[in-house]
C-alpha cells in the first residue's frame, strides 16, 4: 500500500520525538515495541506495528549504546520496518531485514555528530565559565534541533519520497533472496535475547529459564497470558525472598553489633 503525504508528514514528526528521544534517552519511545506499534497506527495497521514491534524489539535486546559506541539506531529501525512491511508486503521478519540499512544510515550519522558537535564545546566551557545560562542552553538547543532535522529528512525521505524506488527492488529481488532476508530477520530476535542474556543472566536465574523454555513449549502461541503470569509468580516469589533474607541478614548484623557493644562493656 502506498503511503499518503501526510503519512509521510506524521512519520516524520513522530521520528523527531523518537529520534530525540534515543540521543537522550529519557523516555525509551525509541525502543521498536513503541515505534514500531505507532508507526502503524499513522499507516493504520497496529496489528503490524504490534507485530512488527515484538520481532524488531527481541532483535536489538542486547543493543544499547556504550560510552562511544553506537548500536543501529531502534528507532529507524522500527520505523522502517513497518513502513517496508506496508509498502512492499512482505513479512516483518523480511522486512526487518531490510531496514536494518536505513538504521546504519543513522548510526554514522550519529556518530558524525558526535565528531561535530565538539566544535561547540569550547563555546560551552566559555559559557559556563561566565554562568551564562542562556547561551549554554541555546548551544544544546541548537545540536538538539539538528538531529531532530536530520531525523525527520531521514525518514521523510525514505517512508514517502523513495517509496516507490524500494517497492520496485524489494520486487526485483528473486524469491530465494527474499526469503534469506525472511531466515535472518527471524535470526535476529534470538541473537538479540542470546546477547542480552550473556550480559544478565546468572547461574541461580538458570532454572528459571529452562522452567520458561518448558512452559512456552506447551502452551498455545495464541494465548501467551499463561506464560506471563508464570513468569510474574517466579518473579514474585524470588521478589518476596530476597526481602526476607536481607531483613534476616539484618537482623544477624544488629544482634552482631549488640553483642560487640555488650562484650567492650563488660570489659570495661
Amino acid at each position: 500500500m502506498a503511503i499518503t503525504l501526510a503519512q509521510g508528514i506524521l512519520l516524520g514528526v513522530f521520528a523527531i520525538i523518537a529520534g530525540l528521544d534515543s540521543w537522550l534517552e529519557v523516555f525509551y519511545i525509541f525502543r521498536p515495541i513503541i515505534s514500531c506499534t505507532i508507526a502503524g497506527l499513522i499507516l493504520g495497521d497496529v496489528r503490524l506495528g504490534i507485530v512488527a514491534g515484538g520481532i524488531t524489539e527481541l532483535a536489538f535486546a542486547g543493543l544499547t549504546p556504550a560510552g562511544g559506541t553506537q548500536p543501529p539506531n531502534p528507532a529507524v529501525c522500527g520505523i522502517m520496518t513497518v513502513v517496508i512491511a506496508h509498502t512492499t508486503n512482505v513479512a516483518p521478519t523480511t522486512a526487518m531485514s531490510l531496514s536494518l540499512p536505513f538504521a546504519m544510515l543513522m548510526q554514522y550519522i550519529l556518530l558524525m555528530f558526535y565528531s561535530a558537535f565538539s566544535f561547540f564545546m569550547p563555546m560551552l566551557d566559555k559559557a559556563a565559565d561566565e554562568a551564562d545560562t542562556r547561551k549554554y542552553a541555546r548551544v544544546n538547543y541548537l545540536t538538539m534541533i539538528i538531529v531532530c532535522i536530520t531525523f525527520f529528512i531521514v525518514i521523510f525521505l525514505s517512508a514517502y519520497a523513495a517509496q516507490a524506488p524500494m517497492k520496485a527492488l524489494v520486487s526485483s529481488m528473486p524469491q530465494w533472496l527474499i526469503h534469506g532476508f525472511e531466515l535472518a530477520g527471524a535470526a535476529l530476535p534470538a541473537v538479540g535475547f542470546a546477547m542480552l542474556l550473556k550480559v544478565l543472566l546468572r547461574v541461580e536465574y538458570l532454572p528459571f529459564l529452562l522452567l520458561g523454555f518448558v512452559v512456552s513449549s506447551f502452551i498455545n502461541y495464541s494465548n501467551v497470558l499463561p506464560a506471563a503470569v508464570i513468569g510474574i509468580a517466579f518473579a514474585m516469589i524470588e521478589f518476596f525472598r530476597d526481602k526476607k533474607n536481607k531483613k534476616l541478614q539484618d537482623e544477624i548484623n544488629e544482634l552482631k553489633n549488640n553483642s560487640n557493644d555488650g562484650g567492650e562493656e563488660d570489659g570495661i
